[in-house]
């Protein structure tokens, strides 16, 4: 009886398997447009970081790396210079001491900002990690409001766009620096392009020319051909282990933008008066590096993946965010679940699909820094590195699930189809077969 109705089941799972193929090949045929739009981009990223190897004559005792205090560490140096110019920014700040994207922008932000300066956030209330980083007055913890920094923000209309009325009353004489979150974090929304950044800045300059424009940048690098440095931005920032790490840097993350703001970003992570200065760089420089020169065509692949995944869930009938034809500024796709038990099965689906850990079944937990209880599915090479293909959702209405990443375009594929084989084994979608 056992074994005849685990026979049973593998053939349904192998006939399901069949049929999403069947739908992953009309996916591939839909997409097709979009992904030449998507190599078209990876392809002039791509040239921009060769020419910025090329100017700095990246050489291999770049890769060497020092110890102890680092002093004359050349391949730092020079990292920091590329970087700059893949960015178009005056300067630049590439570490492995910045210990995630989070730290990263709290470094930013406590080097841009003054006790009775304010923060104000344009873009609606940012990611659930920095709200410990803004804290508040008093809370001990020695959060921004915590030394006397404001802080305010601004929703966004039912539309997903800036509310500029509200903006421009906020703006008050202690405002001294902007804020805006280009991805979508755990939003329904669209993500923020270069271009509307662009017109960020234009409008908040007019108001206030003093104005400092910070960005976090995370999942946006080399999603599209500019960055929002080279359109104004005073600093922004990102984390090694996501698009710009290329899969290879074990740790670290960047700042970008003037000359001022790098530096006094580099105050905060070390010291004052010593800046970016020091600081061993060990055996991480060469992962960095080449990291970055991938970073273009590995993030091409990542978006090729969302793209075929949106097809397939909107194909399958659950809704999208961005839509499959979309023009994309990051990496994270979002899918709208009916309920938590379809949210769940999808996160542990991806988890199936990795090379890393597939064994192991994701659940909801209490993850510090969240507000509500986390599933991720974290397969990865890298700890938490969401380059590589990777899901997660937090545990409340509505029952969204955001998918990242993927060193290879045929990883992201399988994952998607896995995804869709483990709704279906738990009887929480029908796989119909394929019609045309």
């Amino acid at each position: 009886m056992i074994r005849g109705a685990t026979k049973q089941l593998v053939e349904q799972e192998n006939k399901d398997w069949r049929t999403l193929e069947q739908w992953a090949d009309a996916a591939e045929d839909q997409a097709a447009p979009v992904f030449r739009r998507m190599d078209k981009i990876a392809e002039r990223n791509q040239w921009k970081v060769i020419k910025a190897f090329q100017k700095h004559r990246v050489s291999d005792f770049h890769f060497n790396g020092s110890t102890g205090y680092g002093y004359n560490d050349r391949g730092r140096e020079v990292l920091d210079l590329v970087y700059a110019d893949v960015f178009g920014a005056e300067a630049a700040l590439v570490r492995p001491h910045f210990v995630s994207g989070t730290h990263t922008i709290s470094c930013a932000l406590f080097g841009l900002l003054r006790p009775g300066d304010e923060l104000l956030y344009i873009t609606g209330r940012p990611y659930d990690t920095l709200h410990k980083v803004i804290g508040k007055l008093g809370d001990g913890t020695g959060s921004l409001q915590d030394f006397g920094i404001r802080y305010a923000e601004v929703d966004l209309t039912a539309d997903g766009s800036i509310d500029w009325e509200r903006v421009t009353a906020s703006i008050s004489g202690k405002t001294k620096v902007i804020g805006i979150q280009r991805s979508r974090g755990y939003e329904w929304r669209s993500s923020f392009t270069v271009a509307e950044i662009a017109e960020m800045v234009k409008r908040v300059k007019a108001i206030k020319p003093e104005l400092l424009v910070f960005v976090d940048n995370c999942y946006g690098e080399f999603t599209e051909e500019l960055e929002p440095t080279e359109v104004g931005v005073d600093l922004l920032a990102g984390s090694l282990i996501k698009n710009p790490g290329g899969g290879l840097a074990p740790t670290g993350g960047y700042v970008a933008g003037t000359k001022d703001a790098v530096e006094k970003t580099a105050y905060r992570l070390t010291a004052p008066g010593i800046g970016g200065e020091v600081g061993a760089t060990l055996g991480t420089l060469r992962a960095m590096f080449q990291g970055l020169f991938l970073a273009p065509h590995l993030v091409g692949q990542a978006l090729r993946g969302s793209a075929f995944a949106a097809v397939m869930f909107e194909r399958i009938g659950f809704e999208t965010n961005p839509s499959w034809d979309a023009r994309r500024t990051d990496l994270i796709q979002a899918v709208r679940f009916t309920n938590t038990e379809q949210l769940i099965a999808f996160v542990q689906g991806i988890q199936r699909a990795a090379a890393v850990d597939s064994h192991v079944v994701p659940e909801p937990w209490d993850m510090p820094g969240y507000e509500y209880p986390v599933i991720m599915a974290a397969g990865t090479f890298m700890q938490g590195g969401s380059l590589e293909l990777s899901a997660d959702a937090p545990i409340r209405e509505p029952f969204i699930a955001y998918m990242q990443g993927g060193l290879t375009y045929a990883h992201v594929k399988y994952g998607v189809l896995k995804a869709l084989l483990t709704l279906a084994e738990r009887e929480l979608i029908v796989i119909k077969p394929h019609t045309s």
